[in-house]
């Protein structure tokens, strides 16, 4: 099984939803750095087990993308946990294996990121690479020979994560196809659902 990389808010207003997050965990989120080209930035905050909260939005010190920022950021008008990613170290043959097992996750391709400090980050990833990539089935992530970015985070343990959906049956065997799992309830609209326990007791991002 793949394990939980990361959980994805997606946001239109980047400096509220980190204070945002900050105020209710009790624990202020560190800048991850520049998506160039793709006029975004993220802010990062742990949540145990090697993996991590991304808060991504608008970069303000970068023009406007020519094509939309990734996880419909565009269209947002308040944050939104809108997908996760899970971590393999072969990202070819879990591609491989997804497909074979009846869900195409998409061709591998490669992101970076510069960091605060000036390094440049790198990784492949089966997101889509139209940005339209939201909802409770994963992207595939692998970091390759970059440090994983959890490392040294200021952590605020998950407790759970969750999703409902109006077709849970459509989607469960995706995510089993890439390898993880997700509980799933039936509902009239699609969300994902993070617990944290922060410092002033659980803390639900949807």
């Amino acid at each position: 099984m793949s394990s939980l990389d990361h959980l994805v808010l997606a946001t239109p207003d980047l400096a509220a939803t980190v204070n945002e997050v900050a105020r209710l965990t009790g624990t202020r989120p560190v800048p991850g750095g520049v998506h160039q080209g793709l006029g975004t930035r993220n802010f990062l905050l742990g949540v145990g087990e090697g993996a991590y909260l991304e808060i991504i939005g608008p970069d303000p010190e970068q023009p406007s993308p020519d094509k939309w920022r990734p996880f419909g950021i565009d269209t947002l008008t308040e944050a939104r946990l809108v997908t996760w990613a899970v971590r393999t170290e072969d990202i070819d043959g879990a591609v491989a294996a997804s497909r074979a097992a009846g869900y195409d996750p998409g061709e591998p391709w490669e992101m970076t990121r510069r960091t605060p400090e000036g390094a440049d980050l790198a990784w492949r990833l089966t997101l889509d690479k139209e940005g339209r990539h939201r909802g409770p089935v994963p992207f595939l992530i692998d970091w390759g020979s970059t440090p994983h970015p959890a490392a040294g985070l200021p952590i605020v343990p998950l407790v759970s994560i969750e999703a409902v959906h109006p077709h849970p049956e459509r989607v469960e065997p995706h995510i089993e196809a890439v390898g993880a799992k997700l509980p799933m309830k039936a509902a009239n609209r699609g969300a994902l659902a993070a617990t944290l326990f922060g410092e002033a007791g659980l803390v639900v991002l949807i």
